[in-house]
């Protein structure tokens, strides 16, 4: 379900009862369009999440633990400067639309009280954060919209505040049977579900598809050729969703099929009747399940973006010099014939003459005694085209073993990028991320950047850890930093190592402790082995497993890699819900 304006008005329901009248002790700014308030009300403390994420714009109350920049931002800084130890006065919902309205009474620099209004407009790719004084100017915001990007409506500090535009939708609190029979006649063609959420605030096609099924009605039955009966049916099932709004009589959960998250509802919905629900105490700890992982992934996914690039740069220039190198071994796969034209000439030297541009001689190397004609440069004598067809062969033959190094180092380049690629995909977290980073810095992919006096050295991120079902510890590296680790230092020698046979992927470890290790064991880290490598969507994915001792890494060798024997291979298909099964620490 879109966050719509009904969620909203269920979560302003909640923090309503827990915030008015608090104190804001906090302000903190994880993300550039995220703010977090630190509340304290009635004796407790609370966190408000507020974020204009255009993918998953949303407000509600949190427990997560959000890492915070060293230096805030500028719009932090202005939240700091005007409502920090202010006092939430006003929460609102202006015509039941997606937009909230925090007002919050606070001292200014004169000791006098000024009320500043906190926005928060959920809209899309559009979402924003703003700030606005008593008189409606805004003091900041969380993004900026010049004139360049919309000659409708600009928010920069110092400008006007107005509604967005399109505000011609009924409020949903205000439904009446008039009203609503007078929408449906101006959308004679519409389909009957679009007529209804494209005519009153808050309701989302979820919503609108739910009052035509309790009404018995197809949802893309055309409004044109509804009775009159049917359309006071939609009148009655939206009225009566509407009386359960008014009276806040909410019951939030997640809806799934199949254990996939089918939505997320601040209302039960007959229509979904009969599929696994998962119920929450209130509206916040419903949203904060469902967009936990969405909003993890897409903030991730965000700041991974030039990294991928950059790697796939790299990867791209180690692909065409590959090419190149394999054009220049075909250039010289006839080197050995080189040498052999050359021998032959200088045998038969006193029967060639100069000026001869070919010659026939029987090749004295085969069994055969075959005939061979080779050219000649007429201007050389006998002698100097044999050196000639040396010298040749002398240069081929360096430029082979020139090439057979720089074969093995571009390969070994292209595997071990391919291999950082897929850690950028197993980031968990943003100090995930600055592994990689610093990885790649120390590789020289990345400028190294000059050192600070002063700056807090970043504690590095930790493996993947779980239990198998046996009981045994498994460790899984999210980064080549933490491959070497784990099987360098860690992990003692007749504890298990696994990883995808000749594929870029995790190092897995089993700490057996001596013990003989279950073939549960080993089936569910070979799945974590496969499941976080490069061949995660394929099957049947090889996954070699040995003891540590058995598992060396060349001086000199980039971050990640190692060389090993006296192994064993597994087979797995990658498995999602496989992995899920595995209890994490």
């Amino acid at each position: 379900m879109a966050y719509d304006g009904i969620t909203i008005h269920s979560i302003l329901h909640e923090i309503t009862d827990k915030l008015l009248g608090g104190r804001i002790d906090k302000v903190y700014q994880p993300e550039s369009d995220e703010i977090i308030l630190s509340v304290r009300s009635l004796g407790k403390n609370y966190k408000l999440l507020l974020t204009a994420n255009p993918s998953h714009p949303r407000l509600h109350l949190t427990n997560s633990v959000r890492e915070n920049p060293l230096e805030p931002p500028l719009f932090c800084m202005v939240l700091r400067k005007h409502i920090q130890s202010g006092k939430i006065i006003e929460i609102t919902q202006p015509n039941f639309d997606r937009i909230v309205n925090i007002k919050i009474e606070a001292l200014n620099e004169m000791g006098d009280y000024t009320v500043k209004t906190l926005v928060l407009e959920i809209m899309g790719r559009h979402s924003n954060l703003m700030l606005v004084d008593e008189d409606m100017r805004v003091l900041e915001c969380a993004r900026h919209i010049s004139f360049d990007k919309s000659s409708v409506r600009q928010m920069l500090p110092g400008k006007e505040y107005t509604m967005p535009p399109g505000g011609d939708k009924t409020d949903t609190l205000l439904l009446d049977e008039d009203n609503f029979l007078a929408s449906l006649e101006k959308m004679q063609s519409e389909k009957t579900f679009a007529a209804i959420y494209k005519s009153y605030n808050g309701i989302s096609p979820v919503i609108a598809d739910e009052i035509c099924y309790n009404a018995k009605i197809g949802a893309d039955t055309p409004v044109g050729v509804l009775s009159e009966g049917e359309k006071k049916a939609l009148y009655s099932t939206f009225y009566a969703l509407v009386e359960k709004i008014r009276a806040n009589d909410y019951s939030p959960q997640i809806v799934y099929e199949n254990d996939r998250i089918i939505d997320m509802l601040p209302l039960s919905l007959n229509k979904f009747s009969g599929l696994k629900v998962q119920k929450f105490d209130s509206p916040s700890e419903m949203t904060e399940a469902f967009y936990a992982t969405k909003d993890t992934q897409y903030r991730l996914n965000q700041k991974t973006h030039d990294l991928k690039h950059l790697i796939g740069q790299n990867i791209e220039r180690c692909v065409k010099k590959r090419a190149i190198q394999q054009k220049s071994l075909k250039d010289i796969e006839n080197r050995e014939q080189l040498k052999l034209c050359g021998e032959l000439i200088t045998a038969n030297i006193y029967a060639i003459k100069q000026g001869m541009t070919t010659v026939k001689l029987n090749n004295y190397y085969s069994e055969n005694f075959e005939e061979i004609e080779i050219e000649l440069d007429s201007a050389l004598t006998p002698a100097e085209n044999a050196q000639k067809y040396f010298k040749r062969y002398n240069k081929a033959k360096r430029t082979f073993a020139a090439l057979q190094e720089q074969i093995v180092s571009n390969d070994e380049e292209l595997d071990y990028l391919e291999g950082v690629l897929t850690s950028v995909s197993n980031c968990e977290n943003e100090q995930d991320i600055k592994d990689i980073r610093s990885e790649l810095r120390e590789q020289g992919y990345i400028k190294k950047e000059p050192k600070q006096k002063g700056r807090k050295q970043n504690k590095r991120s930790t493996p993947m850890h779980f239990i198998s079902s046996d009981g045994f510890d498994i460790y899984v590296g999210k980064n080549n930093v933490q491959n070497d680790e784990l099987t360098l230092k860690t992990a003692h020698s007749t504890d298990i190592w696994m990883h995808t046979k000749n594929i870029p992927g995790s190092h897995v470890i089993i700490i057996s402790r001596g013990a003989d290790v279950p073939d549960t064991t080993l089936t569910e880290a070979a799945a974590l082995a496969a499941y976080y490598s490069k061949a995660q969507n394929s099957t049947l994915v090889p996954v070699d497993y040995t003891q540590r001792k058995n598992v060396h890494k060349p001086n000199g060798a980039k971050p990640g890699f190692v060389i090993y024997d006296t192994n064993k291979t597994a087979y797995i298909t990658p498995s999602e819900d496989a992995v899920k099964k595995i209890k994490q620490i």
